[in-house]
């Protein structure tokens, strides 16, 4: 696993831990992050750019299609 993976699995694990002591489910916490991120994203790359990233993110999710190791 790669540190940055690391880094963003401990940050997730506890924002997961917050939410489940405030009783917010994960999902809603979920939704939230997403949409943080993508704001995040469009500070600094085009829509476009961030459209793209969240179709591969979405083409790569059916677990019976290979994976795609790199992004178009």
């Amino acid at each position: 696993m790669s540190r940055e993976r690391e880094l963003a699995s401990a940050a997730l694990e506890q924002l997961l831990e917050s939410a489940r002591a405030e009783a917010i489910p994960g999902d809603v916490v979920g939704r939230a992050l997403l949409a943080r991120l993508v704001e995040e994203w469009l500070a600094r790359r085009s829509w476009r750019d961030v459209a793209s990233e969240l179709v591969f993110v979405a083409d790569s999710l059916d677990p019976e299609t290979e994976f795609q190791f790199m992004r178009p």
